[in-house]
């Protein structure tokens, strides 16, 4: 009698759970598509991305704040591909970063820890800048996520760092915004915060959302509709997607507005108060650019993305990456495809992966994904759980601090520039809230030497850091101090352990005040 009583139990139980599952499963939006069409989504995003990227090199950094001039010619030929990544195969910093992520899920699974994440690059031998650099010192240095990617530790922190690695978040989460936005979370606020995480977010948006939608307008609006709408990175893709609508015919029309208004907002240390602008919304702004008024066309989406300038690889890398994910491999033209199998079998430097391992791996990790998320598996296709898009949370990098004061140090301009050779010590004063000190420590010989240096500011120790000669390990910037009282100071850097085989070269100094300063 009590086995009986327990089998009706144990069936009553199952019918519940089937008739909350049915009513879970009506009330959300479901997409099916054969899993061979996403198969081929997520192959052409990591295609088009690698395009993208090989395609804009030439001009990355080249034109700061500028255009670049139309009679300024982008080479695209069959072997290009093949020649790019041999001959310059640092050319895809973005990609073998965004790899060091992709690498960690398929050897520990969707639950690995943040941690695993920040090692993969802080302990890998290839070159980091910005946020990525700071957030490698931080975390070897024994800083952990979120801590090494917030604006006070990580003066990068509104960086395109993150912005440029996070297709893989998006890739592995198709149709779930919100899952995609779950993997930012984590890994993104290792090296960025603010503005420079929304960046990331904005990406990886774009991404899963193209797998269920192929109106670019309307993908670009989902995923900036996930930014809080005070934050400047919202504010300047809004401007973008209004642009458009006044004048949808004329791109550098919408690029002189949006430079005017934006181009100098950039509060890192290199980009303050400067023409060079590697600040996350900007940069994000012409990724919009490329694909609001590139119209659906793999070559002009690129070609707008990088004559825009600025990151002129990373941005028309981004925009053909998400066209890849809308019209998958096959619809990716055949120019622009010309040479790519020359290089699929090819290890990206400082990865045992290549961009067929890559489409393997982002493709499993999506129907895992998809599973987790309650969505249908089969042989034949796949059912994704269409996640409603809900608002990330407010954050703002250098709230309370504005562009008062650019220091330059040394003599000179551009490669005949000659930096000032810092001697024990070095000080200063200002007015103001904070500011940092912009430099680099080098070896006269081939062996590493780590100085160690004090920074007091009026008179009170802050901080004793160690300043690696190691391009790989160094400190991006050698000090920074932000939310000091607004008024004068005085600054003393005293380096602990001078050596005759090393030397520190001081570049400038950035000064931030506690108001914006009136526009002329």
């Amino acid at each position: 009698m009590t086995r009986y009583c327990t089998k009706i139990l144990q069936l009553t139980l199952l019918v519940i759970a089937s008739l909350l599952f049915s009513i879970n499963a009506t009330s959300q939006e479901t997409v099916t598509m054969p899993t061979a069409t996403l198969r081929d989504k997520i192959k052409g995003a990591w295609a088009a991305q690698t395009i993208g990227v090989t395609y804009g090199f030439p001009v990355e950094f080249r034109f700061n704040s500028a255009r670049v001039p139309e009679e300024r010619e982008i080479p695209w030929y069959d072997g290009y591909l093949l020649k790019t990544m041999t001959d310059s195969p640092g050319a895809y910093d973005d990609i073998y970063m965004d790899l060091a992520f992709v690498q960690v899920f398929e050897d520990e699974g969707l639950d690995a820890p943040v941690q695993s994440f920040a090692n993969s690059f802080a302990e890998a031998e290839y070159s980091l800048w910005f946020a990525n650099q700071v957030a490698r010192y931080n975390v070897l240095n024994g800083l952990t996520s979120p801590e090494s990617g917030h604006w006070l530790n990580n003066p990068a922190a509104d960086d395109i760092d993150f912005q440029i690695e996070a297709d893989f978040a998006g890739l592995m989460a198709p149709g779930m915004v919100n899952s995609s936005i779950e993997i930012s979370d984590k890994i993104g606020h290792i090296m960025n915060y603010g503005d420079g995480w929304y960046g990331g977010v904005f990406i990886a948006a774009m991404y899963s959302t193209a797998f269920v939608e192929n109106d670019i307008e309307a993908i670009v609006q989902t995923a900036i509709d996930v930014i809080p709408e005070r934050s400047d990175f919202h504010k300047i893709i809004d401007d973008v997607i209004a642009l458009h609508d006044e004048n949808p015919d004329d791109w550098n029309y919408a690029w002189e507005r949006i430079n005017q208004e934006w181009a100098f907002t950039d509060l890192g240390p290199r980009g303050l108060m400067s023409d060079f602008n590697i600040d996350a919304k900007i940069n994000a702004a012409w990724v919009v650019l490329g694909l609001l008024y590139g119209d659906g066309d793999f070559g002009k989406t690129m070609e707008i993305a990088a004559r825009a300038g600025d990151d002129a690889d990373c941005n028309p890398g981004s925009a053909a990456g998400i066209l890849g994910a809308i019209y998958g491999y096959e619809g990716i033209p055949d120019y622009w495809k010309q040479g790519l199998d020359d290089i699929e079998n090819m290890d990206f430097a400082y990865t045992t992966i290549s961009l067929n391992d890559a489409y393997q791996m982002s493709f499993d990790h999506a129907l895992q994904m998809i599973r987790r998320e309650g969505g249908l598996v089969s042989t034949e296709s796949v059912t994704i759980p269409v996640q409603t898009p809900e608002v990330v949370p407010f954050e703002e990098s250098f709230a309370g601090h504005f562009a008062k004061e650019r220091r330059q140090l040394g003599i000179g301009n551009g490669s005949d520039r000659q930096i000032f050779e810092m001697g024990n010590s070095y000080s200063f004063d200002f007015s103001g809230v904070g500011f940092a000190v912009m430099g680099t420590a080098q070896s006269t010989n081939d062996e590493n030497y780590v100085f160690e240096a004090e920074l007091r500011v009026d008179g009170e120790l802050i901080e004793t850091a160690t300043w690696p000669t190691d391009f790989v390990t160094r400190r991006f910037y050698l000090f920074w101090k932000y939310a000091l009282p607004n008024g004068q100071h005085s600054v003393e850097v005293n380096i602990l352990n001078p050596s005759e085989d090393a030397n520190v070269l001081l570049d400038g100094i950035t000064i931030y005040g506690a108001e914006e300063l009136p526009s002329n």
